[in-house]
């Protein structure tokens, strides 16, 4: 029965080396996927999903007018697809993850997204708040806190290396600018 799902967690997790695992384990068993994640975020190459740790693969991409179930429904006319996978989950609009929904319930197809949960200033994306709302199993990706607690925040630091408290939600950047911390830290780096 085809669901969708929610993996979720901080920065530097391995939720893009857990979409690419279990995308390559559909494609070993001869069946096809297809990937896609967030246009906004090319840091690894325009429409591509990458790990830290050097494995990658194109993808397409979407962006906050795309029509999720359309573009979906347009993949299927061209071949069976086993499963989709999505990347940047967070990104997504909560009309986007509606239509995901729908093409689980209407097109049979499991859809993986894969993002964070909360922004610097620990509060929910609008993607990953509909996922959380209306995703059949979530699951957590963990990481941890420098102290070696499971980390469940995320801080933004500024040119100083200080956590930013302002600021837009979203800013693209990898271990050079966020770092995961567990909340008690979190708190004591912003000042809480």
């Amino acid at each position: 029965m085809a669901k969708l799902y929610f993996h979720y967690s901080t920065m530097n997790a391995g939720k893009s080396t857990a979409l690419l695992q279990a995308s390559h384990n559909y494609r070993e068993g001869g069946m096809q996927t297809y990937l896609l994640t967030a246009r906004l975020d090319d840091r690894a190459g325009k429409g591509r999903i990458a790990s830290r740790i050097g494995i990658g693969e194109e993808a397409d991409t979407f962006a906050p007018g795309t029509d999720m179930f359309a573009r979906l429904a347009t993949r299927f006319a061209e071949g069976p697809v086993a499963c989709v996978f999505i990347d940047e989950a967070q990104f997504l609009t909560q009309d986007q993850v509606w239509q995901l929904a729908r093409a689980v319930d209407d097109l049979g197809v499991p859809v993986m997204c894969y993002g964070l949960r909360v922004d610097f200033q620990g509060h929910l994306f609008p993607g990953s708040a509909a996922l959380l709302a209306w995703a059949d199993e979530m699951r957590e990706v963990r990481t941890i806190c420098h102290c070696g607690k499971k980390a469940t925040m995320v801080i933004r630091r500024g040119p100083d290396g200080k956590a930013l408290k302002e600021g837009e939600q979203v800013q693209i950047g990898g271990n050079e600018t966020y770092v995961s911390l567990c909340r008690r830290h979190w708190r004591e780096a912003v000042g809480d």
